[in-house]
């Protein structure tokens, strides 16, 4: 395993992380365990989860994957060997976003993130939390595949100063350790940059954000961010949802599948990215690469990366996933990937 440092901390967390959001919809909890135990042996130390796992969202699991880890965490007792990373919902804004947190109340004050901290502490059986989240922000902008932003709404937000208050008493207060973003646009992570130098509060330390062969926009106005100021990605979804490992190639929408069970994701399923999607699968065939491999090799080679998001439903999904650690791109497959993406640029933003 190779680590990297999380921002300008003094943490180092695993290159390949281990996301969590199937655990409790398609994964049991026993699936969850053995999942974290075959991480812990291939050296992942980087455990990422949120308040409203499992995805999607529903009312009467909501928590649930932080309660498995809780319990994983309980019998072994390995609490001191993991940086374990969680996430604070913000307002719900739209259909999909859940509501029933917090009464329907959820933003991003003081009161909704002592309230959330507080709950996330309870399930995971821990006295703090390595890096706290912010899952999305208050405001609305451009995130969950939201293209286009004319006219500000007029809507009430939390300022993020006030956000950012919050959690620096969280960190006095020993709970959390460190602080980080998600879903965010380069102006909201500007903010916090400038706002904590000016009053003297905690820096962000990640920005976990959609990076993948089919959605490379973090590039664009995020990523000098990550190398200037050590704000290092952690990107989720680098497979785009399954889409680059091949499986729903030419139409086929297997069995069980997250794509095949859930319309909620359907902006992966365009037929631009369908187009993409086969030519990167084809390119890693061709040099003798498995499909999964080759996308999530691309990921780690990124020198913004600081850890790349991995997910599974089945533990050899997850061994395939975590063997991509021992891939090198060659100067002429990243030529050939540099190629496809002028030639299809972000199908599936």
């Amino acid at each position: 395993m190779q680590y990297r440092a999380l921002g300008n901390t003094d943490l180092k967390v695993s290159l390949i992380g281990l996301g969590t959001m199937t655990w409790g919809e398609q994964n049991s909890e026993a699936d969850a365990h053995a999942q974290l135990d075959m991480a812990l042996d291939h050296g992942i130390n980087f455990i990422d989860t949120a308040e409203m796992y499992p995805i999607p969202p529903r009312e009467p699991t909501k928590g649930d994957t932080e309660r498995m880890i809780g319990r994983w965490l309980k019998l072994r007792g390995l609490r001191e060997q993991l940086v374990i990373a969680t996430k604070a919902v913000g307002p719900s804004r739209d259909a999909v976003r859940p509501s029933y947190f917090r009464n329907g109340h959820a933003k991003l004050d003081r009161a909704n993130l002592i309230q959330a901290v507080d709950a996330s502490l309870r399930r995971l059986q821990t006295d703090y939390i390595d890096l706290y989240q912010l899952h999305w922000p208050d405001r609305s902008a451009n995130y969950f595949g939201q293209l286009g932003l004319t006219a500000l709404p007029e809507e009430e937000t939390v300022p993020i100063l006030e956000t950012l208050q919050a959690l620096g008493e969280l960190v006095a207060s020993g709970k959390i350790r460190h602080i980080g973003v998600s879903n965010e646009t380069p102006w909201g992570l500007h903010q916090y940059l400038s706002l904590a130098k000016q009053e003297n509060l905690p820096r962000i330390a990640s920005i976990q954000n959609p990076y993948n062969l089919l959605n490379r926009s973090f590039e664009v106005g995020l990523s000098e961010f990550s190398l200037r100021e050590q704000v290092g990605l952690l990107a989720y979804s680098p497979l785009a949802f399954g889409m680059l490992t091949g499986k729903y190639q030419a139409g086929a929408r297997p069995q069980g599948a997250r794509l095949s069970l859930y319309p909620r994701f359907q902006r992966y399923l365009n037929p631009q990215a369908q187009a993409a999607s086969e030519a990167y699968v084809n390119l890693a065939l061709e040099h003798g690469f498995s499909p999964a491999q080759l996308a999530q090799a691309f990921v780690n080679s990124r020198p913004f990366v600081t850890s790349n998001l991995i997910g599974a439903t089945s533990l050899a999904q997850l061994k395939e996933n975590i063997d991509c650690i021992n891939l090198s791109l060659s100067p002429a497959v990243s030529s050939a990937i540099e190629a496809l993406h002028q030639a299809m640029p972000n199908p599936a933003v």
